[in-house]
């Protein structure tokens, strides 16, 4: 299945930007559009015609918005594969619809605690239902588009997407998520438990410039930064320099001074990280 029209579109975001664009182009195509709390609210204030996830799924949002999306009528709509008949047959069955495109970005877990918020805050900021939608999405991509992006919505303004995008959009989503759990494996590894040299050390980088060449002039190179950075790690990565390995090793930082950017340098090629302040929390969506 290469071109797939989008009929209906699950928006659930922290990050506003954009949104409203996008909701306007979609509804100019008649895509109907599900949300929650903060954005359908957001979209109904734009004058756009909203159905809730609570009307979707036939259960209130419940336990301050803990538990909203984690439902079949979700996740079966988004998973549920459109060749098979009995897929089709148990969406039928439990009255099950499809969702062909999926808008979500996670709530700003690492902003959170770059600003010092409380440990309690710290955890409500911890989204649960937004991954796994993600998750659900990107896995079914041959049917379903999943936008994490907001610099993505433009592509899908005409109301349709093709399988290149899909897979391209699938392949962010992922990244996205990884360095999302990355940055909360390691909160929890040196800020709550103090950890030193924790068993696992999840990292997650930017790709910055490229360079004129590698550990060798006949290498091609890119430089690879945290997720945000000041100071950076200086080896290259190059898929045909694997071979030379290098060792990470943590760079151990008081309690109250941990951001997801200051956990890491490269020990032969290092400049060390400084922790980093964000603005302040996205709106919850």
């Amino acid at each position: 299945m290469d071109q797939v029209t989008i009929k209906r579109a699950l928006l659930s975001v922290s990050d506003k930007a954009g949104i409203i664009e996008l909701g306007r182009a979609l509804a100019a195509q008649g895509v109907e559009l599900v949300s929650t709390g903060g954005t359908a609210k957001a979209l109904r204030d734009a004058g756009l015609e909203v159905r809730d996830i609570s009307d979707l799924t036939g259960f209130p949002e419940m336990m301050d918005g803990r538990v909203k999306t984690l439902h079949p009528k979700v996740h079966g709509g988004l998973l549920a594969v459109r060749g098979n008949a009995e897929h089709l047959a148990s969406m039928d069955e439990h009255d099950i619809g499809a969702i062909d495109l999926v808008v979500v970005n996670l709530y700003p877990f690492a902003q959170t605690v770059a600003r010092g918020a409380a440990r309690e805050e710290i955890i409500e900021n911890i989204d649960i239902g937004g991954p796994s939608m993600v998750r659900s999405a990107a896995k079914n991509h041959e049917s379903v588009a999943i936008l994490t992006d907001p610099a993505d919505y433009a592509l899908v303004h005409g109301g349709s997407t093709t399988l290149e995008q899909r897979r391209k959009f699938a392949a962010k989503a992922y990244a996205a998520t990884a360095a999302y759990d990355a940055a909360i494996a390691s909160w929890f590894a040196f800020a709550d438990q103090g950890e030193t040299f924790p068993a696992t050390l999840p990292v997650a980088l930017t790709k910055g410039p490229e360079l004129r060449y590698g550990e060798n002039p006949h290498q091609s190179a890119a430089l690879y930064l945290p997720r945000p950075a000041r100071a950076v790690s200086r080896r290259p990565s190059s898929s045909r320099a694997r071979r030379s390995a290098t060792t990470t090793t943590t760079m151990p930082m008081p309690r109250s001074n941990w951001s997801p950017s200051s956990r890491t340098v490269r020990r032969r090629w290092s400049s060390s990280s400084t922790p980093t302040r964000a603005a302040s929390p996205l709106p919850i969506r």
